[in-house]
């Protein structure tokens, strides 16, 4: 290392703008795929039927909403991928989380549209989709530098 000048040091690290460049495409690209491997999986878990799901399995969907708004996103600031349903209309009933961790919600009875709060036991579908696709994370990151 003796006799080396501070430029040709400086090029032997890892900060270099194309390193960062490659580092960031490769981010972006392995987290939207399994986003879009989780997305699929909790899609694939929510069965459209009428009847209501068991406390513990993924719910039920009766209208296809709650599979059809599964979505993911990458998030560039953080280096971080936000994948789960979106909010489809102004009421904030919280239906998605309540059907993922369990709790109360307001639903809508009858012609006339009366509320009333009902508790809903969980029906997780996120955390098992997630916990089903984590352990293929370390494959994806393999040899996706180039």
């Amino acid at each position: 290392m003796s006799g080396m000048k501070l430029n040709q040091m400086k090029g032997m690290f890892f900060d270099q703008p194309k390193v960062m460049t490659a580092v960031d495409r490769t981010t972006r690209r392995v987290l939207s795929r399994f986003g879009a491997f989780v997305r699929t999986e909790a899609r694939h878990s929510i069965r459209k039927r009428k009847r209501t799901s068991k406390p513990g399995e993924p719910p039920s969907s009766h209208t296809g909403l709650l599979r059809r708004f599964i979505f993911f996103g990458y998030e560039r600031l953080t280096r971080s991928v936000v994948i789960g349903p979106v909010k489809l209309n102004s009421k904030d009933t919280g239906a998605p989380q309540v059907l993922e961790h369990g709790g109360t919600t307001q639903v809508e009875l009858g012609p006339r549209k009366a509320t009333q709060r009902v508790k809903v036991r969980a029906r997780p579908y996120m955390g098992p989709a997630f916990s089903k696709v984590e352990p293929r994370l370390p494959e994806m990151w393999r040899d996706s530098i180039t």
